[in-house]
C-alpha cells in the first residue's frame, strides 16, 4: 500500500498555476526522490501533503486515509528552512518539539541521548541553539524530526551545510530506517545523493510531472548508444564508431553506430588484442538526465 498517493493535484496562487495535474505515489520503506529545479512546485506540493495548503482539486491520500491531526504524530517533516528556538538549549528546543509530536518530556529526553551521541551533539545539548554552526543545527533539525520515530518521512534538502562526514552519517541514518520499513521522501538539489539512496523519483517542472519511475530504469531508458573504454594502448580505428570523446583518467567515450552492439565493439577489442582496463556502457548521470529533461520542458513551451 503506498504510504503516499497523489492523484491529479491542480493549485494555483492567482494566474500562478503553482501545481498542474502533478500524479505519483511513494510506496512504503522506499526512499523516493522529488526533484525539479528552484520554482518547480516540490514545496506548494510538500504544504498540500501535509494539510498546509488545500489543492484546488485532484486528491491526497496520506498513510491509507485523509490527513487527521492524529496522522500527523505520525509524520516527520523536515523543511528546508530550519524551524529551531535560536535562544533556548539544544535540548530543551528538541523536548519541546518532541512533546508537540505526543511524547512526554521525559520518554523525549530518553530517545534524544542516542541520537545526541550518534550525532556527536551530546556534548553541545545544554548550549543556545544560536551558539551552534550550520552544520550542527542540520542535523539537530533531523533529530526533531525522526525523534518520535514517525512511519512517514519528508525532508527538504537534508544534507545542506553538512561536510563529508555528517553527510555519510545521514545517508547510512536513512539507509538504517529505510531497512526497519519507514518510508522517506527526500527532495534536494544534489543529485547524486539521489542516485545513491533513492529506488524511484518523480521530476516535476513548473508544477508539472516531467518524469517518473524506477532510477535504475530511467538511467537504462536514457543511456545512449555508447560505451567508455579505457586502455594503456592506443585504440585502432574501430567499424561502427561513429565518434570519440576523450574522459577522466585517459577512458574514451565511443559513440556507436546503431548497426554495431557494445558486444560486438567488445569483441572486435578482443580480437586484436587491445588489452582493457576499462568497458562499461556509458549510462548517464541524474544531474544529465535532469538538466535535459528540463530544457525539453522549457524548449516545448516555447
Amino acid at each position: 500500500m503506498p504510504s503516499i498517493k497523489i492523484q491529479s493535484i491542480h493549485k494555483s496562487f492567482g494566474e500562478l498555476k503553482a501545481v498542474n495535474g502533478v500524479s505519483f505515489d511513494v510506496q512504503e520503506g522506499e526512499i523516493f526522490g522529488l526533484l525539479g529545479p528552484n520554482g518547480a512546485g516540490k514545496t506548494t506540493l510538500i504544504r498540500i501533503m501535509l494539510d498546509i495548503f488545500k489543492p484546488d482539486s485532484g486528491e491526497v491520500i496520506i498513510l491509507g486515509g485523509e490527513m487527521t491531526e492524529a496522522k500527523k504524530n505520525l509524520i516527520g517533516y523536515m523543511p528546508e528552512e530550519r524551524g529551531l528556538y535560536q535562544d533556548i538549549t539544544l535540548e530543551r528546543c528538541l523536548v519541546y518539539l518532541g512533546t508537540l509530536k505526543g511524547l512526554s518530556a521525559s520518554e523525549t529526553k530518553e530517545r534524544l541521548r542516542p541520537y545526541l551521541e550518534r550525532f556527536d551533539l551530546a556534548a553541545h545539548k545544554d548550549k543556545k541553539v544560536k551558539e551552534l554552526s550550520k552544520g550542527m543545527q542540520q542535523k539537530a533539525q533531523l533529530i526533531a524530526t525522526l525523534q518520535h520515530e514517525p512511519e512517514l518521512i519528508i525532508i527538504d534538502e537534508p544534507f545542506a551545510g553538512l561536510d563529508p562526514v555528517n553527510t555519510r552519517m545521514v545517508k547510512e541514518l536513512l539507509q538504517d530506517l529505510r531497512h526497519q520499513g519507514v518510508t522517506i521522501m527526500m527532495s534536494t538539489h544534489q543529485m547524486h545523493q539521489v542516485e545513491e539512496l533513492c529506488d524511484r523519483i518523480a521530476l516535476i517542472n513548473r508544477g508539472e510531472r516531467i518524469l517518473y519511475g524506477d532510477l535504475a530504469d530511467i538511467r537504462s531508458r536514457f543511456s545512449g548508444h555508447a560505451v567508455w573504454v579505457q586502455s594503456p594502448a592506443d585504440l585502432p580505428p574501430l567499424p561502427g564508431v561513429e565518434h570519440v570523446e576523450d574522459g577522466r583518467h585517459g577512458s574514451q567515450k565511443l559513440t556507436l553506430s546503431a548497426e554495431v552492439s557494445p558486444q560486438q565493439l567488445l569483441a572486435s577489442l578482443v580480437e586484436q588484442n587491445i588489452p582493457l582496463e576499462r568497458f562499461e556502457i556509458a549510462t548517464p548521470t541524474l544531474d544529465e538526465i535532469f538538466i535535459q529533461m528540463v530544457q525539453e520542458a522549457e524548449g516545448e513551451e516555447k
